[in-house]
């Protein structure tokens, strides 16, 4: 009997390419037909043959109280009735601005924007207008978004200058921007010794979700802050991912970082489009109408997606709901570790507040390169016997992974026990 999931995916490829709409969707990295989702609850989404799944991918984070949270939808669906959008603003605007400004000190002023691509690609431009300068530095396995001069790979050495990543990105606009090793603190020292004046910004993800989980080393950190501030460098931390997920001042607050812009989304938005980018007073009122860096936005702040974001802000301030989440990630992790030991499998993992990344390697790994030399095989073949278990895991061995609210003790029990079996069964 043909599968649901396979037959949507077959209709899917003749109408959009690859029968996805982003394309780790499309399982290329793991092999095998994407699943094609119908519904969450919870912890749970259903595929479209009605198979369970304990969701460890929370819509690549923003699920942070979990699928259909009740208070969430009745806040959507008070804001729909009221209208769908405005193109003008509304008091909710005003609201999540206060709120992100009130729980974040780094924000002294913020700009709501629609997705995370857009927050960061409007945070460099911004950057570049208060500087005066053109060059950005960021480093090899962070993810920001799909504007031009982010798809950029590290060139032959540490200091040569980027070259393009995607075809239809100009070699010209990857030029500026010159890629470094994650966790170097001695390589950026380098960079900014030989273009420290022409740099406008460093562009990190301060808790690293895009090459799976990688912590930030605490001098490399610091050499981001220090150096910027030498230079009249802007760093820009990217929180798109890591912002309420790791606590709910963020990685910048867990780590006690502060940086000049932040870009932030997924949580903010509660699982609907929305985003945002702030930071210091005298670089924000650089942007339109106050001053000449330009940004705009028929989307942002839309009511919906406002309405879904401040709910969720307000059911993350709840008490002890970080401290939970960080206990549920550190027994999956541990769990898991555990019985991949129990079966000499080498393996091992971690975790930072609800974020966890899990490695077919022997030890947790602290760079780019560290990464890419795991067992990605390895990773593959766990990802689809996890799945058959009904365990949703990301469909790539380079993806951080998430818990929520509304997972219980009994689900990562039942993880656990799913890789039990699994690993018994590894030959």
């Amino acid at each position: 009997m043909t599968s649901h999931n396979q037959e949507l995916f077959d209709q899917s490829q003749k109408l959009i390419p690859g029968g996805v709409n982003s394309p780790v969707r499309a399982f290329k990295s793991v092999g095998g037909t994407p699943l094609f989702f119908k519904r969450g609850k919870g912890a749970y989404v259903w595929d479209a043959d009605d198979k369970q799944y304990i969701d460890y991918v929370n819509s690549w984070g923003p699920m942070i109280v979990g699928h259909c949270h009740p208070e969430v939808v009745k806040a959507v669906q008070a804001a729909a009735a009221e209208g769908l959008g405005f193109g003008a603003p509304t008091a909710a605007e005003l609201e999540i601005a206060e709120t992100l400004c009130k729980i974040l000190p780094s924000l002294e002023m913020v700009r709501l924007v629609s997705s995370g691509t857009e927050a960061t690609m409007t945070a460099i431009r911004l950057a570049r207008g208060f500087t005066g300068r053109s060059r950005i530095i960021k480093f090899e396995g962070c993810y920001h978004g799909h504007s031009d001069g982010l798809l950029v790979k590290a060139g032959s050495g540490a200091l040569t200058f980027g070259q393009p990543s995607s075809s239809g990105v100009p070699a010209e606009i990857a030029a500026l921007t010159t890629v470094l090793d994650y966790n170097d603190a001695a390589g950026l020292e380098k960079a900014f010794a030989e273009y420290g004046n022409e740099i406008a910004a460093v562009i990190v993800e301060p808790v690293a979700g895009n090459m799976n989980l990688i912590l930030p080393k605490r001098e490399f950190l610091d050499a981001m802050r220090k150096l910027c501030t030498q230079h009249g460098a802007v760093l820009i931390l990217d929180e798109v991912m890591s912002g309420f997920r790791v606590g709910l001042q963020g990685a910048h607050g867990h780590y006690g970082i502060k940086p000049d812009l932040i870009t932030l989304g997924k949580v903010m938005g509660g699982g609907l489009p929305a985003a945002a980018f702030g930071g210091r007073r005298d670089i924000m009122q650089c942007l339109a109408p106050l001053g000449a860096v330009y940004q705009a936005g028929t989307l942002s702040g839309n009511p919906v997606a406002v309405a879904a974001g401040l709910t969720t802000l307000k059911l993350v301030q709840a008490p002890g709901f970080y401290d939970r989440l960080t206990q549920l990630a550190k027994q999956m992790t541990e769990g898991l570790t555990a019985v991949a030991k129990k079966h000499g499998i080498p393996f091992s993992a971690q975790s930072i507040g609800s974020m966890f990344g899990l490695y077919f390697s022997a030890n947790v790994p602290t760079s780019y390169a560290e990464v890419m030399a795991s067992d990605k095989a390895a990773f593959n073949r766990f990802f689809h016997a996890m799945l058959a278990e009904g365990v949703y895991l990301a469909p790539s061995a380079f993806e951080a992974g998430f818990v929520s609210a509304a997972h219980s003790d009994a689900d990562i029990a039942a993880t656990i026990a799913a890789a039990d079996k699994v690993f018994a069964a590894w030959k």
